[in-house]
């Protein structure tokens, strides 16, 4: 093992937290998996500072990281939505618009043969308003005054949300009819 390999190890560790956070989430201990969530939000960030500080990225890095943040974000909504502590319409437009860019994905990778995949700056205030949002709605647990500004970021990342799968067809619908054009 060597230092590059710690950023993936990292993103295994996330991996590895996704299971016992969504159980904790269905079995009503908020506080033990608000922690893992804490723990595996801050493992985000750190394995990508290595990944960058260092030049410690690799394929294998480029796939896990996207796939725990996932899993980890879908395990989580799905549990909080059948906790009914966030409206089902809310995880369902979640759950939509990753699907509706994967499948784009997929689609776009057997048309061309190749996939780069790039977060856009949309999709990552998206993605720090629901980790926001999951953070906030298991603190309002233990400090219930904060409901309101739960309420508000729900309809927020609604928007994010929309704004962001709109973004990543517009986007991906425009580079597939340039590789038709160029063909």
């Amino acid at each position: 093992m060597s230092p590059r390999d710690i950023p993936n190890l990292i993103t295994f560790l996330r991996l590895a937290l996704v299971p016992p956070t969504v159980a904790f989430l269905f079995l009503g201990d908020f506080g033990r998996a608000l922690v893992l969530f804490a723990v595996a939000g801050l493992s985000d960030g750190l394995d990508g500072f290595l990944a960058r500080r260092f030049d410690w990225g690799s394929r294998l890095g480029a796939f896990l990281d996207p796939l725990a943040d996932k899993l980890l974000m879908l395990g989580t909504y799905l549990a909080l939505g059948w906790r009914e502590m966030l409206p089902l319409w809310l995880v369902g437009l979640i759950v939509l618009r990753d699907v509706v860019i994967m499948g784009g994905a997929v689609a776009y990778h057997f048309k061309t043969h190749r996939l780069e995949m790039a977060p856009m700056r949309i999709s990552k205030i998206n993605t720090a308003l629901q980790v926001l949002l999951v953070i906030l709605v298991l603190a309002g647990v233990f400090w219930p005054a904060i409901e309101p500004v739960v309420q508000g970021l729900i309809w927020i990342v609604a928007l994010t949300t929309l704004a962001s799968g709109v973004q990543y067809v517009r986007v991906w619908s425009r580079r597939a009819a340039q590789e038709e054009e160029g063909a």
